[in-house]
């Protein structure tokens, strides 16, 4: 497309923040997928919903690749964030705000409507997982992709235990919905197993799962900071692992990516 802008997408060279540390994963495997839907559509402008997309994080990177991104969220504060983001980043004309939640979907989009579907950091505040991940596939078109971002229990109880607070480690450990207490801010959080199984369970075919901010929530600031070439070489380290298996366990979030099948 003529009026395409290059994708906002850290490259390997440049100097990282330590916000794209928490993302740069999940952005470079969207971006994969929406290619490859690209490619096998033969659009060069895909239709993304972002549910729960808040501020535009990666509903803004995804538009300046050329896709026109619906961002369903509850929050007007948010959305009011996400129109100036995407002003700023010259994406207005291809990013729409629409207050609403994943549960109640249909009130506000299509079914079957897009090419690919983003569900970050929504599924750890729902009453109903399973169904948030229902209604997500159905609005894919037959062989879209959904990207799915949740809390990761191994992170959490790994990060309360390194904080000097075993007991709460335990209970993290040992809650059906992974919390370490009662002033836990988050109501749930998955295992890599639990997470694809409500993505297969709802008909996607799995493509990849990833960890993600395996070591970035536990390295402390100040070597990041300071050290030169920190930021760059965690990030690097961060792809490596993001794929094995093995540390899917200890990631402070869980990313997963399935297919509609057709």
């Amino acid at each position: 497309m003529s009026d395409q802008k290059p994708p906002v997408r850290l490259r390997r060279g440049e100097t990282p923040s330590r916000a794209s540390l928490r993302t740069a994963v999940v952005q470079d495997v969207l971006k994969d997928a929406l290619d490859r839907r690209v490619k096998a559509t033969g659009r060069d402008s895909l239709d993304v919903l972002d549910t729960g997309g808040g501020s535009g994080h990666f509903a803004v990177p995804a538009a300046s690749l050329g896709h026109r991104v619906t961002v369903v969220d509850p929050s007007p504060n948010a959305l009011f964030a996400l129109e100036r983001r995407a002003a700023e980043a010259g994406v207005a004309d291809r990013v729409r705000g629409v207050q609403g939640d994943v549960h109640g979907l249909f009130e506000v989009v299509e079914r079957g409507g897009f090419d690919a579907v983003l569900v970050h950091g929504v599924l750890e505040y729902v009453e109903d997982p399973a169904e948030g991940v229902r209604n997500a596939v159905e609005a894919l078109r037959p062989g879209g992709a959904l990207s799915l971002l949740a809390a990761g229990l191994g992170g959490a109880v790994l990060a309360r235990a390194l904080a000097g607070h075993f007991t709460e480690a335990r209970q993290a450990l040992g809650d059906p919905a992974g919390r370490w207490g009662e002033g836990d801010p988050v109501p749930h959080r998955f295992t890599a197993e639990q997470l694809t199984e409500l993505a297969a369970g709802a008909g996607l075919e799995i493509r990849s799962v990833h960890g993600v901010r395996v070591f970035a929530d536990l390295v402390p600031g100040v070597l990041v900071d300071t050290e030169p070439g920190a930021l760059d070489a965690l990030l690097q380290l961060e792809e490596a692992a993001a794929e094995l298996p093995a540390f899917h366990a200890i990631a402070t979030q869980l990313h997963v990516l399935g297919e509609k099948h057709g």
